[in-house]
């Protein structure tokens, strides 16, 4: 293990299998996390219902990654598409490079970030004096192959919304200035989290996100005394906690990394494929990502479950979660938009159901 990686988790964090309840946030965390091409998750709703505390320590159950070594893209030793430019010309060339372990990185985006800190700067006197590109990189760099979390996401500046997009469509963030560019693979699982009540969130921007969960205040009283406690004997001790937890964070991180091996053979039939399309269809949802992302948590989803065949349960899980947020708003509607989506779902699979 490198000093970075320690350097990582010098602050304990409070354990992912410690977190009580919120069953729904877990899973498409955990569902992004086993194919990151879903395209990350929104999570929305009331303060103080544990939006952080659920998001952090997901990377303490991710297995190391394999990166080049002192490389600040993160990039992957093999896969071109994860690579920096100078790395994958390093590579074409028959070059051997180093390689090491290193944690998933978890990076926050602060709402009042500037443009240069996100995207990252070109040094433009030591281009011109010494003729080499000279690149500061930024917080897209620092995410690629990991996630990019930002916290209260709804009051984000539109200028940085714009860069996320472009990051999040492409796969890469480009950097221009006087005539300089400099070009790195921008590969992050996107997690965006907020209140409602605070503003709502671009179209544009909630329709990036593969996956949207809705949080709400725990009401049960005991479980709201298990989950205080919970969080009592972590700050009072955080040490024997997450010890307490070791053995389950362990098994969680085996079952992921089988899903994430699983994934490759899971198969979804062709009549499954219809009907999620004829859902989508149904709701009205604009362009084919929420076909596309519905396919996709539908496979994760039976990997994370240990099987290799899609079936309507696996596709009920997760139906909800990826198409409530695609939704035409109607003023007028009092229903809501995840009872909607459930609705329309046990219409067409009726037949399918048991």
């Amino acid at each position: 293990m490198t000093s970075e990686t320690l350097s990582t988790s010098e602050r304990p964090v409070f354990p992912f299998t410690a977190i009580v309840g919120q069953e729904e946030m877990k899973l498409a965390l955990a569902l992004n996390v086993i194919d990151p091409k879903i395209g990350g998750v929104i999570i929305m709703g009331d303060r103080g219902t544990g939006k952080s505390t659920t998001i952090r320590p997901i990377t303490d159950i991710l297995p190391m990654m394999d990166v080049v070594e002192n490389d600040p893209f993160n990039s992957h030793p093999t896969d071109y598409d994860l690579m920096s430019e100078d790395i994958r010309k390093s590579v074409e060339a028959g070059e051997s490079v180093q390689t090491t372990k290193k944690k998933v990185s978890m990076i926050d985006l602060p709402l009042g970030a500037t443009e240069d800190r996100v995207c990252g700067t070109i040094d433009i006197e030591k281009a011109l004096t010494e003729g080499v590109k000279a690149f500061e990189p930024g917080l897209l760099a620092k995410a690629n192959r990991g996630i990019l979390y930002v916290d209260e996401v709804n009051l984000l500046d539109d200028h940085l919304v714009d860069i996320l997009l472009d990051s999040a469509a492409s796969g890469w963030n480009t950097v221009e200035r006087e005539g300089i560019s400099i070009r790195h693979p921008a590969r992050f699982v996107l997690v965006g989290s907020g209140n409602p009540e605070e503003g709502e969130l671009r179209p544009q921007l909630l329709d990036r996100f593969g996956m949207h969960s809705e949080i709400r205040t725990v009401r049960d009283p005991e479980l709201r005394v298990q989950i205080v406690e919970q969080r009592s004997a972590f700050d009072k001790d955080p040490a024997s906690c997450l010890a307490e937890h070791q053995d389950t964070q362990q098994e969680f991180r085996n079952r992921i990394v089988k899903a994430q091996s699983l994934l490759g053979e899971t198969n979804l039939s062709y009549e499954l494929r219809v009907k999620i399309s004829q859902v989508c269809g149904e709701l009205d949802v604009d362009g084919l990502r929420g076909d596309i992302v519905t396919n996709r948590a539908a496979r994760a989803y039976a990997a994370y479950m240990g099987e290799t065949e899609v079936t309507v349960e696996h596709v009920a899980a997760i139906v909800k979660m990826c198409l409530r947020h695609r939704l035409r708003k109607d003023p007028l509607e009092s229903i809501d938009s995840g009872d909607k989506v459930q609705t329309v779902f046990e219409e067409i699979f009726s037949d399918l159901l048991s």
